[in-house]
């Protein structure tokens, strides 16, 4: 019988952060910290929004390029709160998530053979996506003294004639970091004397806690260079919605819609209603969630210091990155020891590039009573592994 898998998709290992979930999800009395999920639930009025449109009967198709309402209403939050301009009507797609927007956008700009830059350790889609759209991956290994910010010297060091592209995953998941304005200043520089473009993943971009977040886009020279790619996922608690947008060029857009409109059509009716509700009334919403989660950032960040855990101090997103080097034990032997004594799932930081090897990603999107239950288990851990 002739082999029916193709040979690319079978190199591709499955995402690495779902296995302690799901061995978590059937054992008794555990607590994971592994999911990069908000435990807010989506809030109410956007909710009714949602609702409102199936009693009205809003289940039908939408442009394939997303609803106009929904799109104006992105524009003028794109340009009140990061000081971009987009014209919706040609510059932006209403994705499936910002992960449709991941695929879409390379598979749309990349030929055979063409690098695509990666820092490490990030979200991990990206590598097979540029392995699915026939580009070639190459990582930049962040570093933990540099604050997981990727540098230009980092950046300039990696760049070849094959360059296409630079993914610049920042607020970043899973260590939290953030690039401020002048990090990007010097990255654009190099962009723009290499002749290269920009997939800038600005989903966590709302949760920022020491300065607002600064789009790459909005420096001067970047904005016809870039793909800016969000959604309402983290900052309205819109998981399940399944909602994402990405903004750009119109010539990348419009090809980047073909692809959408074959493999999607367009994204869900109702969740594009609730999202309308989403941003014109949201503001407070996300205030108080990024509120809420920077207090228990610095509880976990508390709590590392009185167990003597190294943990850099991370200013974006919903997650730390401690370092567990001491324990002599790979990430993955950590986690597995960990939840085997104290049922408590966190992630690899191999789960996020080899160069996360020594970490591991714990995410605060859980109460704070969750994470004081959790950190007393993890400490009890700390204690015995130095204890032996």
């Amino acid at each position: 019988m002739r082999n029916p898998l193709n040979k690319t998709i079978v190199t591709i290992e499955p995402s690495g952060i779902r296995k302690f979930f799901d061995i978590v999800s059937e054992m008794k009395d555990a607590i994971s910290l592994g999911v990069g999920e908000p435990d807010f639930d989506t809030p109410w009025h956007i909710r009714d929004e949602g609702i409102y449109s199936l009693e009205k009967g809003r289940t039908h198709y939408t442009s394939n390029a997303g609803l106009k309402e929904l799109k104006a209403e992105i524009a003028e939050f794109l340009s009140r709160r990061y000081g971009l301009s987009y014209d919706y009507n040609k510059e932006m797609i209403v994705t499936v998530g910002g992960s449709e927007a991941i695929d879409i956008g390379m598979r749309a700009m990349l030929d055979p053979g063409d690098e695509v830059l990666i820092p490490q350790p990030s979200y991990v889609s990206y590598l097979p996506c540029t392995v699915l759209a026939n580009g070639t991956p190459v990582v930049i290994e962040l570093k933990e003294e540099n604050q997981f910010r990727l540098t230009a010297e980092e950046l300039e060091a990696a760049i070849t004639p094959k360059t296409k592209l630079l993914v610049l995953p920042f607020p970043n998941n899973p260590t939290g970091a953030v690039m401020e304005k002048e990090d990007l200043e010097r990255i654009a520089e190099l962009v723009i004397r290499h002749d290269l473009f920009v997939l800038s993943d600005e989903i966590y971009s709302e949760l920022t806690y020491l300065e607002r977040h600064v789009s790459i886009a909005s420096l001067p020279g970047m904005r016809e260079r870039t793909l800016v790619i969000n959604g309402f996922s983290k900052s309205h608690a819109m998981t399940g919605w399944r909602l994402g947008y990405v903004c750009g060029p119109e010539a990348i857009i419009t090809q980047m819609l073909k692809i959408h409109q074959y493999a999607i059509m367009c994204a869900p009716t109702m969740a594009q209603y609730a999202a309308v509700a989403a941003m014109r009334d949201g503001d407070e919403d996300v205030a108080g969630m990024r509120e809420e989660y920077n207090g228990r950032r610095r509880y976990l960040m508390h709590r590392f210091r009185e167990m003597g855990l190294q943990c850099f101090e991370p200013f974006g997103a919903f997650y730390v990155f401690p370092c567990i080097r001491e324990f002599g034990m790979s990430s993955e032997a950590f986690a597995e020891a960990l939840l085997a004594s104290q049922k408590l799932a966190v992630v690899p930081g191999t789960a996020f590039g080899a160069c996360g090897e020594g970490f591991v990603r714990i995410s605060y999107a859980y109460s704070l009573e969750s994470l004081k239950t959790a950190m007393d288990r993890l400490e009890a851990f700390v204690e015995e592994c130095r204890k032996s």
